[in-house]
């Protein structure tokens, strides 16, 4: 959840500013698929390929770090149900 001096969309827009223009030319290719925490006022940050050790991580690091997290290489952290478009067009349902 959101500090209280930043809105959601405050911190998601910071969060992704400082990760496109930072950080993710320098580990995109080398950490697809994990889990990255980001300190949206240090710039400090945590990858692991679980998004809950990450998080401790930079919590032990930066207690009180306002937090955005993503899934490196993905338009979304998690998937709710359902199947994969690839998944789906293996097995012949699409």
């Amino acid at each position: 959840m959101p500090d209280a001096k930043y809105s959601r969309e405050e911190v998601a827009a910071r969060g992704e500013a400082i990760y496109d223009l930072e950080i993710r030319p320098k580990i995109e290719s080398q950490y697809q698929g994990h889990y990255l925490v980001l300190d949206i006022e240090s710039g400090e940050y945590e990858i692991d390929q679980d998004d809950l050790v990450a998080t401790k991580r930079i919590l032990a690091r930066c207690p009180d770090a306002v937090l955005y997290g993503l899934r490196i290489g993905y338009l979304a952290a998690y998937r709710l149900g359902g199947f994969s478009k690839v998944s789906a067009v293996q097995t012949g349902l699409v």
